[in-house]
């Protein structure tokens, strides 16, 4: 689009104080505890899609009527467990362009489908061939979801919300574990393989949740503005924000911010991929965002939430309900920890919240090993149990900072022109990072035992030091505001909508 059909997209909008829509459907309310409330609601959904289907995978692995039916070895529990991320990488070449081209809103609704698909089939396998297959349909949707839902969570929820609605978005993960290992524990008993098709059908619940809230909540208003419909964009902010009120006076700052801000960006570039490492300040971004893509992966985490009966068994504790219970409750600690955290978000800021936590988490995995070491022959009852609250501990420190910070940093340190893209490339690397994690570590664990976990415990103190020297805060502020720590300047000459909000501004 040429220069001055861009700066027609950035000129002041029509206020119409009319609260009248044209756009916005009835079924949206205008209420902001209620729009609020199915924003947590539809959070929670995509986080409990993308943990239960995730982590079913860690309570089958320890169920017998599972392992047997399929005569696993260490090669095929590799494939079963690890299949899930080749979907994920295969979609992370088309997610960013679907969701800008579909909207935020389709992109939701299609993970979901494709999730629907994948839970049948994965109920219904006959041999690791068609549940290999499923596993990967099931990756392809949640790669899917993870990009529609985190970039529409990020652009249509307030400022002041939305840290702890983003946070709360990857904390409900473990809503998802915490449900899989309930269930998984409950049909253990049954004697034949509904023992395991049961949970495995039941992945298709919080997809069909999911795709209930979609008509009850609008699309992404800076969609919308970089469509060109920037009258339906201001409609959205309007009744997203200040209960339908366009003249509001945070909606007129939001919605200038938005369409100055986006003007910029389609002059000086646009939402292909290559747009995305073009210039310095998109660079900086990439990194950034692949460096949570990383890190989340590979802090040891992956290890307890897909191998933790491997785990257990090297800690001498073997008896298969006791595993299960400690699956219960090690998904209900971290969910505990990880909404702990979302609560500390807005006051210790993004950047010292993931250094406590991977300090923590760094020292608790060195001691995993050490104590597995020690104590994994079972001889020592009160050693195993140590090693089992390292692990608590661990994961509890983990889930601090990085679960609420997994989805809420990469979507505010992007732009918008790089947000679906960048979050496209986020879900290719991080499926392959967990996809490279889940295969290899059942032959780490098999090679050297527990030196596994002193091998990851190093890896984390790189980790605590690229964050420490590389990440930038984005605490407080909008996400047109962060382009001033990427590119030096703000692309827009409205005051901050929080100066607005505090009544230190007007428009």
């Amino acid at each position: 689009m040429g220069e001055s059909a861009s700066i027609t997209t950035a000129t002041e909008p029509t206020v119409i104080s009319s609260t009248s829509r044209r756009y916005v459907s009835g079924l949206v309310s205008e209420n902001p505890n209620i729009l609020n409330s199915l924003f947590f609601l539809l959070a929670a959904f995509q986080a409990v899609q993308n943990g239960y289907d995730s982590s079913v995978m860690n309570a089958l692995n320890i169920l017998p009527s599972y392992t047997e039916y399929f005569v696993l070895t260490t090669t095929t529990l590799s494939l079963n467990t690890a299949s899930v991320w080749v979907g994920g990488i295969v979609s992370g070449f088309l997610d960013g362009a679907f969701c800008d081209w579909q909207g935020r809103k389709r992109t939701m609704l299609w993970s979901s489908l494709i999730c629907i698909v994948g839970a049948v089939l994965q109920t219904c396998a006959q041999n690791i061939a068609t549940f290999v297959a499923s596993r990967i349909i099931i990756g392809f949707g949640l790669g899917l979801a993870g990009v529609g839902a985190s970039a529409y969570l990020a652009e249509v929820v307030t400022i002041q919300w939305r840290p702890f609605i983003l946070g709360f978005y990857w904390d409900a993960w473990w809503i998802g574990a915490l449900i899989a290992a309930g269930i998984t524990y409950g049909t253990k008993d049954i004697l034949n393989t509904w023992a395991w098709r049961s949970p495995s059908l039941i992945q298709i619940v919080p997809s069909v949740l999911c795709i209930a809230i979609l008509p009850f909540v609008p699309e992404s208003p800076r969609w919308l503005a970089y469509q060109d419909r920037s009258d339906d964009a201001l409609e959205v902010l309007a009744v997203a924000h200040a209960r339908g009120d366009k003249s509001n006076q945070v909606v007129i700052t939001e919605h200038q911010e938005i369409t100055e801000t986006l003007a910029f960006e389609k002059v000086s570039g646009s939402v292909s991929p290559l747009d995305i490492v073009r210039t310095p300040g998109n660079r900086k971004r990439l990194l950034l965002c692949l460096s949570v893509a990383t890190f989340s992966m590979t802090m040891g985490n992956n290890v307890v939430t897909y191998y933790l009966g491997t785990m257990l068994n090297q800690a001498g504790v073997t008896d298969l309900n006791t595993q299960l219970k400690v699956n219960i409750t090690i998904s209900a600690w971290s969910l505990i920890c990880s909404l702990a955290g979302t609560v500390y978000i807005d006051k210790l800021g993004r950047r010292l919240l993931v250094i406590i936590s991977t300090l923590l988490g760094t020292i608790f995995l060195f001691l995993v090993g050490g104590f597995s070491a020690l104590y994994g022959d079972g001889s020592n009852t009160s050693g195993s149990y140590a090693t089992v609250a390292m692990m608590f501990l661990f994961m509890g420190a983990y889930s601090f900072g990085w679960t609420p910070l997994s989805m809420m940093y990469p979507v505010e340190v992007l732009n918008y022109s790089t947000r679906a893209t960048g979050m496209g490339m986020f879900t290719f690397w991080s499926n392959g990072m967990g996809l490279l994690i889940t295969f290899a570590f059942p032959y780490s664990f098999n090679a050297i035992s527990w030196k596994t976990y002193i091998v990851n415990a190093s890896f984390d103190v790189l980790t605590l030091a690229f964050v420490w020297y590389f990440w930038v805060e984005t605490q407080g502020k909008s996400l047109e505001e962060v382009d001033v720590l990427m590119d030096g300047e703000k692309h827009s000459d409205v005051p901050d909508p929080m100066d607005v909000i505090n009544g230190k501004a007007i428009v």
